[in-house]
C-alpha cells in the first residue's frame, strides 16, 4: 500500500505533541511532605490574601524567548517565617505541568502559602510547596505555625514505605498517615509535629498548647 508523504509527516507530528503533551504532564512531580518539613525547608511561610493576577515577563531563556510568569499580589495578614519585610507579590510558572500554582484572585479567601524568597518583598511557588486554605487547616496545625514546627526543624520526619517501618536514628520521627491512613493529610500531618527533646532525640507531639518540660525531658521516645 502506497504512503503519502503529507502522511508520514501528520503522523509523525501526531507523536511528537503526543510525546510532549506526555512530558509536559510528568514535568510536575512532588513528594509528599508533612506540613513541618515544609515549613523548615521553606524561606517564607506567611498568610495571606489574594488581590490581583496578571502575567509577567521576567526576562529570557537561553534561546531568548520570554521567560513568563503569573504574579499574584497579595495582602499579607501574618509572616510566621521570612525577611523583615512584608510580602507583596507572589510569583508562579504559568500553567501546572511546569509546577505553576493557581490561586484565587478575588481576595475572598485567605491562604497559607510556603515558597522560596526573592528580592524586594516577593515570593516564588511552585506546586511542591505546601500552600494550602488557611480554614482548611486545623487548630494544632495553625498554632505550631508559630513555634512547635520550628522546633523540630533539627529533626528528620521519615516516610513509612511499607510495614513493619521503623526509625535508624533517634532525631527521627516516622511518618505513617500514607501507609496507614492511604492519605497524605491524615492524622500525624493534621494534629502532631515532631519536637526535638533535650537529650537530641525527637518525637511526636500532640496538642495546641506547647510541649511541657516533662515531655521534653522525657527519656523515652
Amino acid at each position: 500500500m502506497p504512503f503519502s508523504v503529507n502522511g508520514i509527516l501528520g503522523t509523525l507530528a501526531l507523536l511528537l505533541l503526543l510525546w510532549r503533551a506526555e512530558e509536559l504532564a510528568e514535568a510536575c512531580s512532588c513528594a509528599p511532605v508533612h506540613p513541618q518539613e515544609a515549613f523548615c525547608h521553606a524561606d517564607v511561610v506567611i498568610r495571606a490574601k489574594v488581590v490581583g493576577e496578571r502575567e509577567v515577563v521576567s526576562g529570557n531563556d537561553v534561546y531568548g524567548n520570554p521567560i513568563k510568569r503569573i504574579q499574584y499580589d497579595i495582602k499579607q495578614i501574618k509572616m510566621f517565617k521570612g525577611p523583615n519585610q512584608d510580602i507583596e507579590s507572589v510569583f508562579t510558572a504559568p500553567v501546572s505541568a511546569v509546577c505553576g500554582v493557581t490561586l484565587d484572585a478575588t481576595g475572598k479567601k485567605e491562604y497559607l502559602i510556603s515558597g522560596k524568597a526573592e528580592a524586594d518583598g516577593r515570593m516564588h511557588v511552585t506546586l511542591c510547596d505546601y500552600i494550602m486554605l488557611w480554614d482548611s487547616l486545623s487548630a494544632t496545625q495553625k498554632k505550631s505555625l508559630s513555634q512547635r514546627y520550628q522546633m523540630g526543624c533539627d529533626c528528620k520526619i521519615v516516610r513509612c514505605p511499607s510495614l513493619p517501618c521503623t526509625i535508624s536514628a533517634p532525631e527521627e520521627c516516622l511518618w505513617t498517615d500514607l501507609m496507614i491512613e492511604k492519605q497524605v493529610h491524615g492524622r500525624q500531618a493534621n494534629h502532631y509535629a515532631c519536637v526535638k527533646r533535650s537529650d537530641g532525640s525527637c518525637s511526636w507531639y500532640r496538642g495546641v498548647a506547647p510541649p511541657k518540660k516533662e515531655f521534653l525531658d522525657a527519656e523515652d521516645p
